[in-house]
Formats: C-alpha cells, structure tokens, sequence
C-alpha cells in the first residue's frame, strides 16, 4: 500500500490518496478559494471539519455543506465550490 499526495489549485487544495476498505479515496485540505472540479468517477464526498458551499451539477444553486454532512457527484462531471474557512474532506471513489 502507498500513499499519495496530490496538489491543486496553486497549493491551496491538498489531498492524500489511498486504499480504504470501501475503495480508492481521498483525504484533503481546501484553503478558503473558489475552485471548479472535474470528476472522472463517481465521488461521495464527506466534509469532515468546516463548510463547503457546493453548485453540484444540473443545479443553479449553491448549497451549504457543513461539517458531518455529504454530497455525491457522478462521473464525468463537474462542480463549483467555494470554501470561506479552511475545510476537511474525505471522498470516496467508485
């Protein structure tokens, strides 16, 4: 088993790639910022410390993910978020 640490977004998105029990997965860190991601599987994506403020797609809207809460994205696709405090994820690939 390896670990792997991947950067985005000029360092301001940190994630560490592994092999859970349920599965590829990655756990991150995002600096306050506006970023657009791009799936290429299907993501569950599970905020573990702070908020992400989320436009999923075929949606108009942002909606709030707090802390303890989650969100999937399907394949092939993208999604907004905006990050006012420092944030935790965890998300799981399939």
């Amino acid at each position: 088993m390896s670990l792997s640490v991947n950067s985005y977004f000029d360092d301001n998105v940190k994630s560490i790639a592994f092999e859970s029990a349920n599965g590829p997965c990655t756990s991150g860190v995002m600096l306050p910022g506006e970023y657009v991601f791009s799936t290429s599987k299907d993501e569950l994506m599970k905020v573990v410390e702070g908020e992400l403020v989320v436009k999923l797609p075929g949606s108009d809207e942002f909606q709030s993910f707090k802390t303890g809460t989650e969100f999937n994205v399907a394949a092939n696709q993208s999604f907004d978020v905006k990050v006012s405090v420092t944030t935790a994820y965890l998300c799981f690939y399939s």
